[in-house]
């Protein structure tokens, strides 16, 4: 069995409360939230909405065979400009942050070839994708890098000799150089991204760059009269800390990804960043028509949750309707004051601006924060325009789930043990099972918590049925594949295994308590 006792190495003296690390206290009170630990970066930030929002460029097939699209991406370092006159050294698909979108079609096979040209291991998790086992990105199937040879992983890897994890060899797959991930994309039009998977490494890899987004279309999608082109904005969310020459700023214990995992005692509970980045550009302004965008959000940042709303300049708010979650689009539009957003969550919706004047502004506010953390980004309105979109009544034809279809309920708790963060009271091993569903079938999972836990579940997708006993919240609709459960709270879910056969997992998806042991396996049969 795999044990990460070990791997934690922290004392039990260590308190499950928020502190501030010493020196950065006064900086944390002018920017950051009103709970957390914030990393402070040792460089002034920018001002806001002065750069201009990026837009990542969209994946290109390298080929197309026999209907399957293949594209090949590189996992190297590159050299950035994010921190306007520093640059900035991430890890990036294809040397970039955020990596390129792709845009794929249900149905249509997608082939992503990975080659790996850094340091250390990587393992490409597609999130929300309903994937083989082999293409899933379980955290020990590895991609070590061409130059190290096969042996890297089982000689710097397995952690077994620097307080970590030790897989057994059964439990591992490794691939040199290069590896293929295959993506048959037999599911609904979604707002799907990708990320590094690594095995303890998840958090520090994920945070030097690697991540992107994945859009899945189909048939139902493309009928309805949306905003599309240039209207239709994905939005990748994060927050990171810098050093004075402009590089990211992590606490881990082992700044190469290379020795003894996990991040210093006072970021147990999640790393939060003190410069906020969408699409990699710290607070930026979109230029936009007065008409409808759709904005596709994702939070795609360590530990920090979002509540966003959106601010007019002269007073007042302007409403969000959500189109789709998760797991896309939900049956019927609805309206929405605010949308709480935890680590690895979607929100599709669609914003009019249809009504505000040429000249003035729109800030995307996140209610959770204080100071700069506060502001996200910002839309200008540059002109008006025709806008021939709108959003019908009815979007999608989705079953509900009943209650009285589960076969089987189960019940799985996630907290801190002790100096470990836990599932059902057990750090992560790769070699058990909580859970032996069976393909075709419904089940009736309960999550608890003791603290915020943004629960993520591979493959399968689900339904919220309940909070604490009572009605799901309004944004809880649609399909999910992650779910925020607060602290002391019980949500109960209906998850739905279509798909493939084979060991899939369960986690939470703060980076710090993943990496730190909060992942279970099940296995479909």
């Amino acid at each position: 069995m795999t044990s990460r006792r070990r791997f934690l190495g922290v004392t039990a003296g260590v308190t499950t409360g928020l502190a501030v690390p010493a020196g950065s206290a006064a900086y944390a009170t002018r920017s950051g939230d009103r709970k957390g630990t914030v990393l402070a970066s040792r460089i002034r930030p920018p001002r806001p909405f002065v750069t201009p929002l990026p837009v990542p460029p969209r994946a290109r097939p390298a080929r197309t065979r026999g209907g399957i699209d293949v594209y090949d991406i590189t996992q190297r370092e590159g050299s950035v400009e994010i921190l306007p006159g520093l640059r900035t050294t991430v890890w990036g698909y294809d040397g970039i942050f955020p990596g390129p979108t792709f845009t794929a079609r249900s149905g249509r096979r997608t082939e992503v070839r990975v080659r790996n040209q850094l340091s250390v291991p990587t393992s490409l998790h597609l999130h929300g994708g309903v994937t083989p086992p082999h293409s899933d990105g379980y955290p020990t199937d590895v991609l070590v890098p061409a130059r190290c040879g096969a042996a890297f992983e089982a000689a710097r890897t397995t952690h077994g000799s620097t307080g970590g994890t030790h897989a057994p060899a059964v439990d591992r797959t490794v691939s040199q150089g290069h590896r293929t991930y295959t993506y048959p994309l037999d599911q609904r039009a979604s707002t799907l991204w990708y990320h590094d998977h690594r095995m303890d490494f998840s958090g520090p890899q994920v945070w030097r760059g690697l991540a992107g987004m994945f859009l899945v279309h189909d048939r139902e999608e493309d009928a309805l009269p949306l905003p599309g082109g240039e209207r239709d904005i994905p939005l990748m969310i994060c927050d990171r800390s810098f050093e004075e020459d402009g590089s990211f700023r992590y606490p881990g214990h082992s700044p190469t990804c290379a020795g003894t995992p996990g991040v210093r005692d006072a970021y147990m509970d999640g790393v939060l960043g003190d410069v906020q980045l969408v699409n990699g550009a710290p607070w930026p302004q979109a230029e936009v028509c007065a008409v409808r965008h759709r904005l596709r959000l994702l939070n795609a940042s360590n530990a920090r949750r979002y509540h966003l709303v959106l601010q007019k300049e002269h007073g007042g708010r302007l409403p969000f309707t959500q189109i789709g979650g998760d797991g896309g689009l939900l049956a019927a539009p609805q309206r929405l004051a605010g949308i709480p957003v935890s680590p690895g969550e979607r929100f599709d919706v669609v914003v009019d601006f249809t009504g505000c004047p040429v000249g003035s502004a729109v800030t995307l506010v996140n209610t959770l924060a204080n100071g700069r953390m506060r502001q996200v980004m910002r839309f200008r309105i540059a002109r008006r325009a025709k806008d021939p979109s709108h959003v019908p009544a009815r979007l999608s034809r989705l079953t509900a789930l009943r209650p009285a279809s589960a076969v089987a309920t189960r019940h799985f708790d996630f907290r801190r043990s002790g100096a470990v963060w836990t599932i059902n009271g057990r750090p992560f091993s790769t070699s058990e099972f909580l859970a032996y569903p069976r393909l075709g079938t419904v089940e009736r999972w309960r999550f608890t918590s003791d603290l915020h836990h943004p629960v993520h579940l591979h493959m399968a997708h689900f339904q919220v049925l309940s909070r604490a006993g009572r009605a799901p919240e309004p944004t809880d609709a649609g399909w999910k594949d992650t779910v925020d459960v607060r602290p002391h709270e019980a949500v109960d879910v209906l998850v739905r295994f279509r798909g493939y056969r084979g060991r899939y997992m369960l986690h939470c998806h703060n980076l710090e308590h993943e990496d730190m042991a909060m992942m279970a396996n099940y296995r479909v049969v």
